[in-house]
């Protein structure tokens, strides 16, 4: 029995407040941005550089420390999810204790696409109890979606994003210049995020697709129409994000893509990228919704067209029933007891299944099987 003479409660409530802000020309010496956050006279930074931005922006990174006498310790980090591990974590705490920086107002910034982001958010959280941190996303999927949450994390005992934290960074800059530099496939990859939020929340974000996506993506988002549908897709994904930052309502929108996925995505046989198991997962949650009368035929007529026009491989060889039904068990331990599966509702609208069946699972994959298009690559892997 409690002793209620003997009860003390703590109440806390921890203000989080940050900017994502359109940024361009970084590395331009008379751009403060990256110094703007924290003492930038006679101060250090720790800067942690996805290897491949480095193959392009070396001399301009340095260049732009040692123009504003700033003490910097460049660490390339290696690209890819395999190197989003415990160990490179680990490497990474003890290359940023080598070179203590000020606990308080010497932000460590991550240059680079969205495991760099991750593990960087999670060291950030981590070191000395926590430290402030600014993100710069260089790929299109840390753009409009890895680097904007506050969430961090690496991938252990085989599951993504098993260990991690909250951490919200000062600020997040967004350069588009940097998807220049991206493989087609990485611009596609990123799409599919946006594609995400057009089905499930946004119908005027899926006609901007429609007419201009194509352009887009030959551009690589440098147009001025495809920076508008980077900003609306940004604006979106904060919107959602926003009123749940530490994920308290489980049931959210922005899960949409997120539930078969997972096993796709983590399965040992796989070559697909994130947002290409995002892709396979709207696809087949769109059917789902169809058989159920949330998405019309030509609705759904439409989401394969969109995908179809962009010519998005998707190696789809993993997706049975079974795995697609394992999937989905562990994503509702994952969401505490509920499937709380996002299917869209017409488009641009968002309704949550908990009573998804097996068997409309097989009837989904197999309408899938009868309806993808094949393509050859367009794009080097």
């Amino acid at each position: 029995m409690t002793d209620k003479a003997h009860v003390w409660r703590v109440r806390y409530q921890r203000p989080i407040e940050y900017e994502v802000a359109n940024c361009q020309d970084i590395f331009n010496p008379e751009n403060d941005a990256l110094i703007s956050v924290g003492r930038s006279r006679d101060a250090r930074r720790f800067v942690i550089v996805d290897e491949n931005v480095e193959k392009y922006f070396s001399t301009q990174i340095r260049d732009y420390f040692d123009f504003h006498k700033i003490d910097a310790r460049v660490l390339l980090f290696p690209s890819g999810e395999k190197n989003k591990t415990v160990d490179k974590f680990l490497w990474v705490l003890r290359e940023l204790d080598k070179f203590p920086i000020n606990r308080r107002d010497e932000p460590i910034i991550a240059i680079g696409g969205g495991v760099l982001t991750d593990i960087a958010g999670f060291v950030a959280s981590s070191y000395r109890r926590g430290i402030p941190h600014v993100k710069v996303p260089t790929t299109l999927m840390g753009y409009v979606d890895a680097s904007i949450g506050i969430k961090a994390g690496i991938n252990f005992n085989n599951q993504k994003n098993r260990l991690g934290s909250f951490e919200p960074p000062k600020k997040v800059f967004l350069d588009r210049s940097f998807l220049k530099t991206l493989p087609q496939r990485h611009i596609l990859n990123g799409l599919c995020e946006i594609i995400k939020l057009a089905v499930i929340k946004d119908y005027e974000l899926f006609e901007l697709l429609e007419a201009h996506g194509t352009s887009s993506i030959e551009s690589r988002f440098q147009d001025e129409t495809s920076a508008s549908i980077l900003d609306r897709a940004v604006g979106g994904m904060l919107e959602e994000l926003q009123p749940n930052l530490f994920e308290d309502e489980l049931a959210r929108k922005v899960d949409f893509g997120h539930t078969f996925s997972y096993g796709l995505e983590t399965h040992p046989e796989t070559d697909l990228l994130h947002g290409e198991a995002v892709l396979i997962d709207i696809l087949i949650s769109a059917l789902l919704a169809a058989t159920r009368g949330l998405l019309s035929d030509p609705e759904l007529n439409r989401i394969f067209e969109l995908v179809d026009k962009f010519r998005i491989v998707l190696n789809d060889e993993l997706v049975t029933p079974n795995l697609l039904w394992a999937t989905l068990e562990e994503r509702t331990y994952h969401r505490n007891g509920l499937q709380r599966v996002p299917l869209p509702e017409g488009l641009g609208g968002c309704n949550f299944a908990n009573d998804i069946k097996f068997e409309e699972i097989q009837s989904a994959c197999k309408i899938y099987a009868e309806r993808k298009t094949n393509h050859e690559p367009i794009y080097q892997y």
